[in-house]
C-alpha cells in the first residue's frame, strides 16, 4: 500500500477529485494548508498599505491506495493539478504499512 500526499493549488481540487474518482478511488482527505517554496509568496495592498504574503494558500490531498493503483494516481494528480506555472505543488509517495477500517475491522487493501 502507498500513501500519496499532494500539495496543489486550491482551484484545482475539484478537477483532481474528478480524476481520482474516475480511477476508482473511493475516498481522499483534503485539508486547507499554507506554505511556500520557490514561489516565495507575493505582495498585496490592503487599505493603501503594501504587505508581504509569505505563506500562500494550498490544498493538501492524502490518498491511501494499493500498490497497483499508485502509479495511475500519481499520473492523474500530476496531469490534473498542473498549470505550468510556478507554485503548482508537489506529490509525495510513501509506503503504508497497514490500514484498518474502524467500523468493520477490515485491514490491508480491503480497508482502503
Amino acid at each position: 500500500m502507498k500513501l500519496i500526499v499532494a500539495i496543489i493549488k486550491p482551484f484545482k481540487l475539484d478537477e483532481v477529485r474528478t480524476a481520482l474518482t474516475e480511477l476508482g478511488i473511493d475516498g481522499m482527505t483534503a485539508t486547507d494548508v499554507k506554505g511556500f517554496g520557490r514561489q516565495k509568496g507575493h505582495t498585496e495592498v490592503y487599505r493603501g498599505a503594501e504587505y508581504a504574503v509569505n505563506f500562500l494558500p494550498k490544498v493538501k490531498i492524502e490518498v491511501a491506495v494499493s500498490d497497483d493503483k499508485a502509479d495511475a494516481v500519481v499520473a492523474a494528480l500530476e496531469a490534473t493539478a498542473k498549470t505550468g506555472s510556478i507554485g503548482d505543488g508537489k506529490i509525495f509517495v510513501s509506503s503504508l504499512e497497514q490500514s484498518i477500517r474502524i467500523r468493520t475491522g477490515e485491514s490491508g487493501d480491503e480497508a482502503l
